[in-house]
């Protein structure tokens, strides 16, 4: 598979886990800042239309590395954490 086709390929359960992470932790310091839709956009550095999507749950188009932006502007201190796979046992290639 080469590069081009994993940019046009579906999201794969990952990146659908880490969005709704992102989207659910934007969705509660929305709830919790007290700003109003257009407020936070001004924080946010996006539209009231987007922050009213959010607020909503519909972040399903948003792509991850918005969301991620997003998250920071809110002061939310996103990180990545990656964890390698078990090596394989002795004897077991």
């Amino acid at each position: 598979m080469n590069e081009s086709t994993l940019q046009a390929s579906s999201p794969g359960p990952e990146e659908l886990a880490m969005r709704a992470a992102l989207g659910a932790a934007l969705e509660l310091w929305l709830r919790g800042a007290g700003l109003t839709q257009r407020a936070a956009a001004a924080v946010l550095g996006t539209t009231q239309a987007r922050v009213s999507e959010i607020k909503h749950g519909k972040t399903a188009h948003f792509s991850l590395d918005l969301l991620v932006r997003l998250a920071a502007r809110a002061g939310l201190q996103p990180r990545l954490s990656l964890t390698l796979p078990p090596a394989p046992a002795e004897g077991a290639r």
